[in-house]
């Protein structure tokens, strides 16, 4: 069965890029705002969670801190998706909580789908 993972993305053609990578590996639910995310994963426990971190309403950093709160969804791994790629910024959200880190835009898949596996081991 395949792996759930849950896509946190406001932009539609980045969440179509990640349903076109991903699709094929893993069961996603796609989520189009970070209210949304928080309306609905508590009915819908993913794997994994790929979380844009500039959302409107409830940004990303909001959204981790939202999960980490919650008995049912605080292990779940929370990999920050964004195109905050400035020196130090993989740091700053590692260090708030993210367990991985990926920057957009996806040029190889290959980092992506790592970094979900990572997090797959971790916590499995």
């Amino acid at each position: 069965m395949a792996h759930k993972v849950a896509v946190v993305e406001d932009n539609p053609d980045n969440r179509m890029l990640v349903q076109a990578l991903l699709e094929d590996r893993y069961e996603l639910t796609e989520y189009e705002t970070g209210v949304e995310a928080v309306e609905g994963l508590p009915g819908d426990i993913p794997e994994v969670v790929l979380l844009d971190i500039s959302l409107p309403e409830m940004d990303g950093t909001e959204v981790l801190a939202w999960l980490r709160g919650q008995d049912a969804l605080k292990d779940v791994p929370v990999i920050a998706l964004t195109a905050h790629a400035m020196a130090g910024d993989r740091e700053k959200y590692l260090s708030i909580g993210f367990d991985d880190y990926v920057t957009k835009p996806i040029v190889d898949e290959d980092v992506l789908i790592e970094a979900i596996e990572r997090c797959l081991k971790r916590s499995g």
